[in-house]
């Protein structure tokens, strides 16, 4: 697998990287104390999650949204198809669409845990604030990859920081959180992450072509689908629209599809108690052998080994 490398650092004499450690020491101890145990912790404000872990864990197949990403304390590993992304403190992994991804924290301990959260993200405050700071519009032949690593400066942790500590303060959160939301946002367009953000708010590239594929792909991945069919819809060529597929999901079309129906399938069988034959059939599969056959491959066991293999662990 090819590993991502972390954006460069900006000059040490730089006024946004000036003071990182301190900020991040800010903010480690207020998502300590607003997650005091190991799990993962709905918040207050819905578009935050915050998250705790005492020791390494397993890879875990799942499903990446919208959102920022950040590293607290520990050390984070995200794969995305064959591209691996290693994040510690004081970075960020924004991902501009939904994507599977495999993920473990492989830096943690009871004295020294994995701290990290998730702000999640709104497409149409990202446009709206694009459109108001009369940001540059990227060329519409570019594209890009929808998870990007990077550091973050002091102002955007920052604004990060009071969102968490607003927490503390729960009468308050329905009128300061949407401030705090809307500085994040406007940090992130401005700094390491915009070029990414400001692709997704530029109609017509081809980038925001595939993204509209891939939402639709999320809400229809039960029927039937042709990978032609699918390039049709946004008026390129087949070998074209993989070629910017890949390039946005790191995944072909058909690998993408393939993996939304297996993580459905598997969350149906482990949440539901179906069954795997009604739960292949329910993702879209016509064949169980098929069915079978590619769960185990994704996810290293046949689906009925599978599901106990995770009730036994949790």
């Amino acid at each position: 697998m090819e590993a991502a490398q972390p954006a460069p650092q900006g000059d040490s004499s730089d006024s946004g990287n000036s003071g990182v450690p301190d900020v991040l020491g800010a903010l480690a101890r207020a998502v300590g104390r607003m997650a005091p145990s190991d799990g993962d912790h709905v918040t207050a404000i819905p578009e935050l999650s915050l998250h705790r872990r005492s020791a390494v864990t397993e890879p875990l197949h799942c499903i990446y949204g919208f959102g920022l990403g950040i590293t607290v304390s520990g050390r984070k590993r995200v794969a995305l198809g064959e591209e691996v992304f290693d994040y510690a403190a004081g970075q960020s992994l924004l991902t501009t669409v939904d994507l599977p991804v495999v993920t473990h924290v492989t830096r943690a301990s009871a004295a020294q845990p994995f701290l990290g959260l998730m702000v999640r993200l709104d497409a149409r405050a990202i446009v709206q604030a694009a459109a108001e700071m009369a940001l540059p519009q990227p060329t519409k032949d570019s594209s890009h990859r929808a998870m990007s690593l990077g550091e973050l400066d002091a102002t955007l942790l920052g604004a990060v920081t009071r969102l968490v500590e607003l927490l503390g303060e729960p009468r308050l959160i329905p009128q300061i959180a949407p401030l705090l939301q809307q500085e994040i946002v406007v940090r992130l367009l401005a700094g390491r992450h915009g070029p990414q953000l400001q692709r997704l708010v530029a109609i017509g590239s081809p980038s925001q072509q595939v993204v509209q594929s891939m939402a639709w792909l999320k809400m229809n991945f039960m029927q039937p689908v042709l990978a032609d069919e699918l390039a049709a819809s946004v008026h390129m060529s087949p070998s074209t629209f993989r070629q910017h597929f890949r390039a946005v999901a790191g995944m072909s079309p058909m690998q993408y599809l393939k993996q939304l129906r297996l993580q459905e399938a598997r969350q149906l069988m482990l949440n539901q108690g179906v069954d795997a034959g009604t739960a292949g059939v329910r993702v879209g599969y016509e064949s169980a052998s098929q069915f079978s056959r590619e769960y185990a491959r994704l996810f290293g066991a046949p689906p009925s080994r599978d599901i106990r293999r995770m009730r036994e662990t949790t």
